[in-house]
């Protein structure tokens, strides 16, 4: 897929004020320093689209970002050791729920999962969660550049086997590098794929 236009339309914390079109969506979401500002922006190929930041937590909003002027890419808060108190933790992730279970033009989440890390309990509950929804999602590795090849092989391997202890069938997954710009085809072609299929069943 060629990215052609990527432009921010509107941040807000209450899905009903989300954009009332009926295009596509596909939300990112993951742990708060596991890269997501920086995948946004390697994938629609804009170095400042969704904005990045030192400190974990920055995207505290439901970001809406139209791509090619068919389809929207959705940047959610990070979820875990966020700097907020647990007032605002609480607050935004209440819009994150409502989000997933309110949005009707949801078509899947990418859940990001950084690498180098072992299976963490809190995105494997958030799987869980996803899963119990009925909302399809998938998974992207993130920091590819970090590790050796034989390492990523072998970290995708075992989170995949953790997986398989809960789940019947595996999720796609994408392994990424921002820096790199690692996985930025298959991920975009995925999407891509997915809005031919909504399509053809219109």
């Amino acid at each position: 897929m060629l990215i052609k236009t990527a432009e921010f339309i509107i941040s807000n914390s209450d899905v009903d004020k989300c954009p009332k079109d009926h295009l596509p969506e596909y939300a990112f979401i993951g742990r708060s320093n596991v890269g997501k500002s920086s995948l946004i922006n390697m994938l629609t190929n804009h170095k400042n689209l969704a904005k990045t930041s030192g400190r974990p937590g920055k995207t505290q909003l439901i970001n809406h970002f139209l791509i090619n002027k068919n389809w929207f890419l959705v940047d959610l808060p990070g979820y875990g050791y966020a700097r907020v108190s647990k007032t605002e933790k609480k607050k935004f992730q209440k819009f994150i729920t409502n989000y997933f279970e309110k949005r009707k033009q949801l078509v899947s989440a990418f859940v990001l999962v950084d690498i180098r890390h072992k299976p963490q309990n809190i995105d494997l509950e958030f799987m869980e969660y996803l899963g119990v929804s009925e909302i399809p999602f998938s998974i992207i590795f993130t920091k590819a550049d970090k590790l050796k090849p034989m390492a990523i092989e072998k970290h995708v391997k075992d989170y995949c086997q953790v997986l398989l202890k809960t789940w019947e069938e595996l999720p796609p997954h994408f392994v990424t590098s921002s820096s790199k710009a690692i996985g930025r085809e298959d991920v975009l072609q995925f999407i891509d794929s997915t809005n031919h299929e909504i399509n053809a069943m219109r």
